[in-house]
């Protein structure tokens, strides 16, 4: 009978990745494209807790400057064009709208970090910013008459969830095992190797994996993972810090996303959000508790609410609030103090006190890409990479978009599938990019969609997301992988749960 990491009789792996968000995902795809064995484990769905609750943002964090976050905001600004040409279908630029509010910053103060944050970075591709007339500007028909001068700055969009989903995606693409609702329940150090137990969550299946390093990249509950394989340093912490948005219907009618101060010295953003939404937030609060069972608080909407409507022209009031989100951010730094002052930076850890691991502290799905980047260079030697870093330049699933031109490649989109509505096509375009003609492989019309759920929601997206993206249940499609769960009423999304059900039965 083989024992558990008995080498002679179990596949020694290179590499195991605890956590399926931003940082795990990425991590599995440049370890398995410089030519590691990698599997990466994920508890629940990819991107279910803190990856698909931000802001959407990729950008440099312009109000870290406030706090001379100057590295941070470097890299990130570094890493915003280099994420714009990896997934110009899920990632595009916006020209933000820094209202001036007479009673907190100095418009010279806000002018000198606009000054610093179009140059810091090596910005190539983004335009630089400048001062806005709101009497004139578009922008100003929304804001109170009272405010009259605005700045007008670049930063770019994502859509969070499906960045994680993209580089899950690409590192299966090469090589990499990607493990959903399988949970790490045990860790046992070797000199050579680690032994992890697994549990898969859906059937309650144990199994044993070799790993020769570890990353423990699982987030909010890093610390719980580090309690399976170390004791806790002293100096070490985590600090849950709990960001919460609300979704109301359309507030305005351009394009331009606004970035509002407020007395306390935060920020609060209004962005447009899938063609009939504004997201507004987001909040900084002191979070204790299951990360996994957050929610946002009555509280936390009052005071979204009043930081919009101390600019917009009608106020914003919690009964508008259609949806509303939370995640909890795993900040690197000390417990005390205000949540908004603490680093969004990350700390990196390599333990080689026998086997590798490496423990992820912190992050920004920003930064996502050079995080993951680092940690394979530390884990260079100890399982001797051979093969240099190689994600800088790299594009991710179906952002292979000629010259990386978004425009052209769907006005191409409208004329291929002139049979099918502009909505769709664009829907398609902006979540799947090149994916589309997969998805569309075998249609004509409009009929050979499949079942219709509702909502823009066709049988064949949901077939595409089964069979590419790891989706198990109603709300991986409608929260995750898209935002269609915005649009669909009670009686189609129990339709859907049905034929989801049905699918699977069938497939079993």
């Amino acid at each position: 009978m083989s024992k558990p990491g008995d080498s002679k009789n179990e596949e020694i792996i290179d590499l195991l990745v605890i956590g399926g968000g931003i940082n795990g995902c990425a991590i599995a795809r440049d370890a398995a494209g410089r030519g590691l064995n990698v599997t990466l484990c994920e508890k629940d769905d990819l991107a279910s807790h803190t990856s698909s609750a931000s802001t959407k943002l990729i950008h440099g964090g312009l109000r870290y400057l406030e706090n001379y976050d100057f590295l941070l905001v470097r890299h990130s600004l570094k890493e915003r064009e280099i994420l714009l040409n990896s997934a110009p279908h899920i990632i595009w630029p916006l020209r933000f709208i820094l209202t001036h509010h007479e009673g907190l910053r100095p418009r010279w103060l806000l002018r000198l970090g606009l000054f610093l944050y179009d140059h810091i970075g090596g910005r190539k591709k983004l335009p630089v910013s400048n001062g806005v007339n709101l009497k004139e500007h578009v922008a100003g028909r929304f804001l109170q008459s009272k405010y009259t001068h605005a700045f007008e700055y670049s930063d770019c969009w994502v859509q969070d969830a499906r960045l994680v989903v993209l580089n899950a995606r690409d590192a299966e693409n090469h090589g990499a095992r990607i493990l959903t609702h399988t949970a790490c329940t045990g860790l046992q150090r070797q000199q050579q190797n680690w032994i992890v137990n697994i549990q898969d969550e859906l059937t309650g299946k144990p199994s044993t994996i070799v790993a020769k390093a570890i990353v423990n990249a699982s987030g909010p509950w890093v610390e719980n993972t580090v309690d399976l394989y170390a004791q806790k340093e002293p100096g070490r912490s985590i600090r849950l810090v709990k960001g919460s948005h609300i979704i109301v219907k359309k507030l305005f009618d351009h394009v331009h996303p606004y970035i509002f101060q407020n007395s306390d010295g935060r920020i609060v953003f209004a962005i447009p959000f899938e063609q009939d939404f504004t997201l507004l937030g987001t909040t900084d609060v002191d979070y204790q508790g299951d990360p996994g069972q957050v929610k946002i608080s009555p509280q936390e909407i009052d005071y979204i609410c009043k930081a919009v409507s101390e600019y917009a022209g009608i106020p914003v009031n919690p009964q508008q609030v259609i949806w509303s989100y939370s995640g909890v951010r795993p900040l690197f730094g000390d417990k005390s103090g205000n949540a908004s002052k603490v680093s969004r930076d990350y700390e990196l850890e390599l333990d080689l006190n026998g086997a590798p691991v490496v423990t992820v502290y912190g992050g920004k799905i920003t930064t996502s890409r050079v995080l993951a980047q680092q940690v394979m260079d530390l884990l260079e030697s100890p399982l001797q990479i051979h093969q240099p870093a190689w994600t800088e330049k790299s594009i991710l699933p179906g952002g292979d978009i000629e010259q990386a031109n978004f425009s052209q490649f769907l006005k191409g989109c409208y004329l291929r599938y002139s049979w099918l509505d502009e909505s769709i096509v664009m829907d398609y375009c902006r979540n799947y990019g090149m994916a589309i003609h997969h998805i569309l492989e075998h249609c004509e019309q409009t009929k050979d969609l499949g079942e219709y759920f509702g909502g823009g929601l066709y049988q064949c997206e949901v077939v595409y997301l089964i069979n590419s993206e790891w989706v198990q249940s109603v709300d991986d499609i409608l929260w995750r992988r898209t935002k269609k769960g915005l649009k669909l009423n009670s009686d189609e999304k129990e339709k859907l749960k049905q034929w989801l059900s049905d699918y699977h039965s069938q497939k079993n």
